[in-house]
């Protein structure tokens, strides 16, 4: 199926490691653009790279999210590279385990800055193009603004100001034909998942555990699965979508784990 991709430029939030890789590198082989925005040089490096090894075309812009000097900078460095941008993946974020009973104040708006803030700051940094181009927004979000995790109050409270700001951002963004959509994501495996599995002294019988509480197929959601939902949402192919947050997750936030 023909998304109508092609040449569409797509800023992707840290888009060059995990689900971020995941969608840049599925961007790129439909034949759209994508222009990562990460704060790890040689990792962003890394995937435009491979990207133009496939034979495709990437733009990429070094910043820390949390600072809005930095991402005005990096969206001004799409605009000069590509002049224009089509969509945007807000996707960049951390389960930084700041808890309530173990946390603190500071450490919490820290978090909420980390996974929520810089949503809000780059979406109204490319308003301006996507409302030239109907483009559209989505949103990575989490199982943990649904089903709750125990120990990351941060990272739930931001997930759940992601999937808030969809509906929101849907209504206003309507008049300009401007989609927004959310991509809720469970058990994905990806690096970071990898390095947190290995930090329990039994990583194969705790991956295991957490795969047979999957109801569909017992297994992991993967990188691609996720991006093919991304970029279904970013085309026109989903053009009467907007305003959803979508499960990409096997049946593990709504139905029965003990399937």
């Amino acid at each position: 199926m023909d998304l109508y991709l092609k040449d569409k430029v797509i800023i992707v939030t840290g888009g060059s490691a995990g689900i971020g890789r995941g969608i840049s590198l599925a961007l790129a082989k439909e034949g759209a653009i994508p222009f990562i925005i990460g704060r790890t040089k040689e990792k962003v490096d890394a995937c435009v790279k491979e990207i133009e090894a496939l034979g495709g075309i990437a733009g990429k812009a070094y910043a820390e999210l949390t600072d809005p000097v930095q991402c005005k900078k990096a969206v001004g460095e799409a605009l000069a590279k590509f002049n224009q941008i089509d969509g945007l993946v807000n996707n960049a974020g951390v389960n930084d385990s700041v808890g309530l009973e173990n946390g603190t104040r500071e450490d919490f708006i820290e978090s909420i800055h980390k996974n929520l803030t810089h949503y809000y700051q780059m979406a109204q940094l490319v308003l301006p193009e996507l409302k030239k181009y109907k483009g559209a927004i989505v949103n990575i979000g989490s199982k943990t603004s649904f089903t709750g995790q125990g120990g990351t109050s941060g990272y739930a409270a931001a997930n759940g100001g992601r999937n808030a700001l969809t509906r929101e951002w849907a209504v206003e963004l309507m008049p300009y034909s401007i989609r927004v959509n959310a991509v809720i994501v469970a058990e994905c495996y990806t690096p970071q998942y990898n390095k947190w599995i290995h930090t329990f002294n039994n990583p194969k019988e705790k991956l295991a555990e957490i795969t047979k509480n999957i109801p569909l197929e017992h297994r992991m959601t993967t990188e691609q699965e996720i991006a093919d939902m991304v970029l279904f949402l970013l085309s026109s192919r989903s053009s009467h979508t907007t305003g959803q947050l979508l499960f990409v997750d096997g049946g593990y936030s709504h139905l029965d784990r003990s399937l």
